[in-house]
């Protein structure tokens, strides 16, 4: 996975102070030991913290590296023994507060006021095209070649690479864009993802320390969100064509060559594989997994994994043939 360089690490962390803002009783042994970094259960090594929540990644679960995981007593036994157990009611509220620690800054996205225009020399070395009332934050990059259109806002932490084109009134942060990419008018990518925990008297938000990976040659249509990873980062493969009004939330992976239609809306965490053809106002829900060369007809609802080489339509996500079969015996 590409590794992020947005956000500053504020760890090592003790393993106490983890058990205290779980809510957890702790020994004073606890102080001396140091968590370096959370990650996810791919990702991390034997200094670091992640998480478990769902069976649904017991796989990853057994493969883990990490000294600790936040997890649940029904999830507890799927992890290796090298991986100490934190056991707590709810995972995902307690791996929230725990990145919180690490990553303070990925709470919020509150605009910056020191937003600057581009320097002339930067314009003219690097042979751009910038439209009128661009503004720039810090820790930005932007390849030779490239164009930006009227009113755009890069804030900060943005690489963009050679040949790329940034349509008007598109905001970028956290994002990083190879070479060759379009981005047309009105997008919003790189801001957080729609995670929270609802609570009666303050929804807890927990932070997206992830990125926007947007690599060659892809397009993302007018009007489109892709919101950056939670422990992950959000990834678009090579050669991706988005349409317009298109929704990729948090942690999502989209493979090389696929086509995604108008109005498309892929929840967080779900997997696309290459060569997948959405059909427009199709829905995928969170944490699936869609083979390659799947295609899904429009309007469909997505709620289970899709095999390779298969093709879908309806509500609930149907074989294709059965969709047919069944809408020919309704006009019979």
């Amino acid at each position: 996975m590409f590794k992020n360089p947005f956000f500053e690490n504020k760890g090592p962390v003790s393993l106490k102070l983890i058990f205290d803002i779980c809510n957890l009783t702790s020994n004073i042994n606890d102080k001396k030991i140091k968590v370096h970094d959370i990650k996810n259960l791919d990702l991390s090594t034997n200094k670091d913290i992640t998480f478990f929540h769902s069976v649904k990644y017991k796989d990853q679960a057994e493969q883990t590296k990490a000294k600790f995981c936040i997890t649940t007593k029904n999830l507890n036994k799927y992890l290796p023994n090298s991986c100490t157990s934190i056991i707590v009611e709810n995972a995902l509220l307690s791996i929230s507060r725990v990145a919180k620690l690490f990553y303070p800054s990925s709470i919020t996205d509150d605009f910056k006021i020191n937003l600057k225009a581009l320097k002339k020399s930067i314009i003219k070395k690097n042979n751009l095209q910038i439209g009128k009332n661009v503004l720039v934050g810090m820790h930005v990059s932007i390849g030779k070649n490239s164009s930006i259109g009227h009113n755009t806002i890069i804030e900060d932490n943005v690489i963009i690479g050679t040949n790329c084109s940034i349509g008007s009134n598109v905001i970028l942060r956290n994002s990083i864009l190879k070479n060759n990419v379009h981005i047309l008018d009105g997008c919003i990518i790189g801001k957080k993802g729609f995670g929270f925990f609802p609570n009666k008297e303050k929804n807890f938000r927990y932070p997206h320390i992830g990125c926007v990976l947007i690599n060659d040659n892809c397009e993302i249509g007018a009007g489109s969100t892709i919101d950056r990873g939670s422990l992950s980062n959000t990834i678009i493969g090579k050669n991706t064509f988005i349409d317009n009004q298109v929704q990729v939330a948090h942690n999502v992976k989209i493979g090389n060559n696929c086509i995604l239609a108008g109005q498309v809306g892929i929840a967080g965490s779900s997997i696309i594989g290459n060569n997948v053809m959405i059909g427009g106002q199709a829905g995928i829900s969170g944490h699936l997994k869609i083979g390659s060369n799947v295609q899904i007809g429009g309007g469909t609802g997505v709620m289970k994994n899709i095999p390779d080489n298969t093709k879908v339509m309806g509500y609930p996500a149907t074989d294709i043939r059965n969709f047919l079969k069944e809408i020919r015996n309704r006009n019979e």
